[in-house]
Formats: C-alpha cells, structure tokens, sequence
C-alpha cells in the first residue's frame, strides 16, 4: 500500500537499542508490514526463516534490489525492514537515494545497548515475553571492546545524518525512551501515511534488564574510570574545515622502468624526488610518466604487477616557509602574484612588492612569514575569499584525497628519505640506486635564521592536524 509519499520504508537501528519492539508496534497498524531484518548476512528477516515474500535467501544475495522491490509490491501494505550498520552495504545508497523510501531512526545510549548486547551474549535471552523467564546475569565491561562499539554506531550515524542533508531529505528520529509513547507511535504511522491510530502499544515483548547501568556490570568502577577517559564533547578534536580534495592524478609521476609510482604533496621535495626516480630509469625527468587520467593510470597499475606507490612527508615547519618563499614573497616566476598582491592589499602581508632587495632583514623576513601563516590558518579554517591552495592545505587532506583511488603503500619522511627511497628501489631490483638529491636553502633567508619556538607554536597551531596525524614534533628536535 504505497502512500502519497513513500513506497516503501526502512528502520535504521542496531542491536539491542529496541527495534523488535518498535517493529512489533508497526506490525500492530493494519496498513504496515515490517520484515525484520531483511538484510542481515546470515539470514533472512529473522534467524528461523527461509524467504521474505518469496524472496529467498540465495535470491537476495544474487540481487539484494529484488527484495526491495517485492517488499514495494506488497499489496496492501507498506512494507519495510529493520537495517543496522554491518548489514548488506549494497542496498545503502539505493535506499538513502530514494525519497520514496521513508527513513525512520532509532537511536539508543551507546553505553546502555552495549550493556544489554552483553547481558544477552551470556544468557542467549534477545526477547523477552514473559518476566518469569528472565535470566540474569552481569556485564563484564570491556573499554576497548565499547570504544569500538561507540566508533561504529557514530559513524554510521554521521554517515545517515550527512547523506540525507546532501540529499535533501529527512528522517524520522525515534528514541529508545520514545518507544514506550503511544503517541509518538501514532505521530510515526500518520508520518509515514496511515490513517489507523492505536489505542494503546503491544505489552507482549519486556523490557528485560530494567535496572541502572551500574548494578548491570560487574566491573562498575572500572567502567565509570574508562568512561571519565572519554571525551564525550570532542573537547580534543581538531576542527577541520578545509574542503575535500580529489586525488589529483594528473600530478602523479610513475617510471618507466621501475614500477615506482610518487604521489607528490604540494609543497613537498617534488623536485628532488622526481630527478631521482628520473636517475633510477636513467632518463630525463620529462621522460617519467607524468600528465596521467584516472584511466591511464589504472592502465598503469595492471601493466606494473607488484608495483609500489610512496609519497613523502614534509615537516609543516618547513613546508610552510617554502612555500612562502617561493609562491608569496617571491615576485618573479613561478610567485602566485594575484594572491601575493591581494595577501599585500587585503591582509596587509609586510612583503616589498617587487620583491625583496638587498635590504631585506631577517627581522622583516619572520614578521613576513608570521603573517603567512596567520594567513593559513585564517584560510584552513575557511575564513577568507582567497582559495585555499593545495600547497598550504594540510598533508593529511591531501592524503584523504589519495585514498579515493587508493593511498600511497608508504609513508616517507623527507629527513628520512635519502635511506627510505634507495631500499624500496632495492626492494624492486635496482641495487645501485643513485642519491636522493637534497632541497636547496630557501632564499632569501633561510627558515634555521628566523626559527624560535614562538614561531614553532604558531606553526603548531595552524598545522595541528598534521602534528596529530603524523606525530610531528618542533622542528629542531626532528
């Protein structure tokens, strides 16, 4: 029985946060049909049963929308099923793309559905219709075991939360406390079209662990210890507000020879690297495979069996001024000179605008650069018009991109490379591999002249993110 609005509708719950229950309520509607959980990989509907509306089993694991189509041409009713987050991935985005498909929420105390997902593993017991048969037993928390249960539920809900913004859709959210309201299930049925209104809610299934959370574990202190641990704010977490960025093939340098494939970070030693990997197949650096598509370098990958991807590492400390010297304060070739003049005219950036001369200091040349990265930071942080260039976004944005077509093997810090680089290229038969050539001094001034720890904690506070990813530590101690 589709309705005006929806042909069909899905719960989005997990275990124990009451979704037999809830089910069982909307069972009790004469225009609704939920189907337990249709999608669960080790069975169908529910552990005892072979087919969901003649769809069996084997059927829907040759064509999962086949199901979702019978559940839609039920006559009479509108059909749907309980979905948790480790079932069949297939039928997501066919589900969340569909706005006739009607989306109801259920969501419980993380720490609560732990418990109970524990307590019912000791005793077999998942439903309860009859308090005489209560078994009882304690939870043993475990802190490892809940922060991986917590991960899992979070971000299955920030997936469902931010896909239906991006789509222009919304849920129906439904607490565990609101199961027991009559209305909120009436105000769900009229929500997904029903005319029929409950006089009250099936008594058949108890709740079966009704005590506090703390008489519920037998280890509570140990619980409320790891428990203060947490940090339920994200107190600690870095903003990120910079903008996805894709995994730019088109900058990716493969050999010729070697099956070496160098996904550079901008703002990196590029240069170096790829005269290296040039060396290594003793050709020029323009003869290395540069310039690819997403298609020609899959090409690449299945005519290069075995081959090994790296990028490499560069402190932020040094990035930064790098590419400050060479893209900001620099006013002739190679300078963003929209950028540098609007970082002059609009941010009032202290650099000369031809330049800097012979009497550049290095007293300028710090305020110069100190004024950079309050620059960065104010643009990381999605607080100006000025675009927010691959060269000063974050390494860890950058390798986020990567990942979309698969994330460099390996890791390569710059002060380690001129090891790291010669034993993989061992790795894949070159055993006399040339030196890793070194980056030149930035000019005018290099950074060892203006370095202090004042400037090492502004460069710490804009490139927070990477200091935490990569465990970065002040700059003269690396």
């Amino acid at each position: 029985m589709p309705t005006a609005s929806f042909d069909y509708f899905v719960v989005f719950a997990e275990m124990r946060t009451g979704s037999n229950f809830l089910e069982t309520n909307l069972n009790a509607f004469d225009g609704l049909a939920c189907h337990g959980e249709a999608f669960n990989p080790h069975f169908i509907g529910y552990p005892n049963s072979t087919e969901i509306l003649g769809v069996t089993q084997a059927m829907r694991e040759a064509d999962p929308a086949r199901l979702i189509e019978a559940v839609k041409a039920d006559p009479g009713k509108l059909g749907g099923f309980r979905y948790f987050h480790d079932h069949d991935p297939r039928v997501l985005d066919l589900m969340l793309e569909d706005p006739r498909c009607a989306k109801i929420i259920l969501t419980r105390n993380p720490l609560d559905s732990y418990v109970s997902w524990k307590i019912a593993r000791q005793t077999g017991q998942w439903k309860l219709t009859n308090v005489k048969r209560r078994k009882e037993a304690k939870a043993q928390f475990d802190a490892a075991e809940f922060a991986v249960h917590v991960g899992a539920l979070q971000d299955f809900q920030v997936t469902l939360l931010n896909r239906l913004q991006a789509l222009g859709q919304t849920a129906f959210y439904v607490a565990y406390e609101d199961l027991q309201s009559l209305e909120v299930m009436n105000g769900l049925a009229r929500w997904l079209g029903g005319s029929q209104q409950l006089e009250a809610l099936d008594e058949s299934l108890k709740r079966q662990n009704p005590a506090p959370v703390l008489a519920k574990v037998a280890n509570p202190d140990e619980m409320q210890a790891a428990l203060a641990g947490m940090d339920r704010f994200n107190l600690t977490r870095t903003p990120n507000f910079e903008p996805r960025r894709g995994p730019a093939v088109p900058g990716y340098v493969a050999g010729v020879a070697t099956p070496l494939l160098y996904l550079p970070l901008k703002g990196g030693p590029e240069a170096g690297v790829v005269q290296w990997m040039a060396a290594l197949d003793h050709v020029a650096p323009e003869g290395l495979i540069q310039g690819m598509n997403q298609k020609q370098l899959r090409q690449w990958k299945r005519g290069n069996k075995g081959f090994r991807s790296f990028t490499v590492l560069r402190h932020p400390a040094v990035r930064a001024h790098a590419v400050f010297c060479r893209r900001i304060l620099n006013a002739g070739e190679g300078s963003y000179r929209q950028i540098r003049n609007t970082l002059r005219r609009q941010f009032k950036l202290p650099i000369p605008e031809e330049g800097p001369g012979a009497g550049y200091s290095r007293a300028q040349h710090r305020e110069a650069f100190a004024g950079f990265l309050e620059f960065v930071q104010a643009s990381l942080a999605g607080q100006t018009s000025v675009r927010l260039d691959a060269e000063w976004a974050t390494q860890s944005q950058a390798l986020a991109g990567f990942a979309e077509l698969g994330s460099p093997d390996l890791l390569i810090r710059e002060n380690e490379m001129g090891e790291d680089l010669p034993a993989l290229a061992r790795k894949l038969g070159r055993m006399e591999p040339g030196a890793v050539p070194e980056a030149g001094p930035d000019e005018p001034i290099a950074l060892a002249d203006i370095y202090d720890a004042d400037l090492e904690a502004l460069i710490a506070s804009v490139y927070q993110r990477d200091y935490l990813a990569f465990g970065f530590g002040a700059w003269r101690q690396e």
